[in-house]
């Protein structure tokens, strides 16, 4: 047995199944769709519309699920103060929403998202999410910690 992390004990072959890494991110992905219908459902309740109509598009499971990505990087600076922790999210966070809303300008004409107003760097990123992907980032860790100790029950069993 290997350490997966400084938390977990696992056989390093296995994770490194390709297979475990494409269900983290379709998880990932799961939960970006589903944060984000709930995100601009509360929104739209925010404006005073009370079906709380949330909505999002195909295109962001493929983005959110790249948040697998941060789990290497999340087992580098695990023992890091969470402060600098969370602001290497929100960069990375800010980093991936930027190009990734540049690529599909590029791809299909236009941009999913378009932030206006103060803080709005070319539509693509507004800097009023600072405290949102902030947070957001020490969430993923709690998942990314989850996944692992789901994936630890799992192998214990076969």
């Amino acid at each position: 047995m290997n350490r997966i992390n400084k938390r977990y004990f696992i056989d390093t072959k296995s994770m490194m199944n390709k297979k475990i890494y494409l269900y983290k991110y379709a998880i990932y992905g799961s939960l970006g769709i589903c944060l984000e219908i709930f995100w601009t459902g509360f929104r739209s309740l925010m404006n005073q519309d009370y079906t709380m109509e949330g909505r999002t598009y195909i295109w962001m499971f493929f983005i959110y699920g790249l948040a697998v990505f941060l789990e290497p990087i999340h087992d580098r600076i695990r023992d890091q103060n969470f402060i600098l922790r969370g602001f290497l999210y929100m960069v990375l966070i800010f980093i991936t929403e930027f190009f990734t809303g540049l690529l599909l300008r590029t791809i299909i004409g236009k941009c999913p998202w378009n932030y206006t107003g103060n803080g709005s760097i070319d539509g693509l990123i507004t800097l009023s999410f600072i405290p949102l992907w902030f947070g957001l980032g020490l969430l993923l860790e709690k998942v990314h910690d989850f996944l692992d100790f789901l994936y630890l029950i799992k192998d214990k069993n076969s």
